[in-house]
């Protein structure tokens, strides 16, 4: 299994922008279809909200990937 860790440039992103952004989906539309066909897990749980507001603090799962979610340390 692959362990990703991203770092929030804000509060939240999107899980589809997320799976963009890491390369694990070829582009927004795939991402999308992924998450709607029930592939990606959010804290345990499948995820099929494409939009899902993805957190610090939070671990996503998809195929054999494992994205942990950290917060901006640059924020104040």
């Amino acid at each position: 299994m692959a362990i990703h860790h991203f770092q929030l440039q804000g509060e939240f992103i999107e899980l589809n922008v997320l799976l963009k952004l890491l390369g694990l989906a070829p582009s927004g539309g795939a991402a999308k279809a992924l998450v709607a066909a029930g592939a990606v897990a959010v804290d345990g749980a499948i995820e099929t909200r494409t939009r899902r507001k993805i957190r610090a603090g939070q671990v996503v799962r998809f195929a054999d990937e494992e994205i942990h979610i950290a917060a901006d340390d640059t924020a104040s």
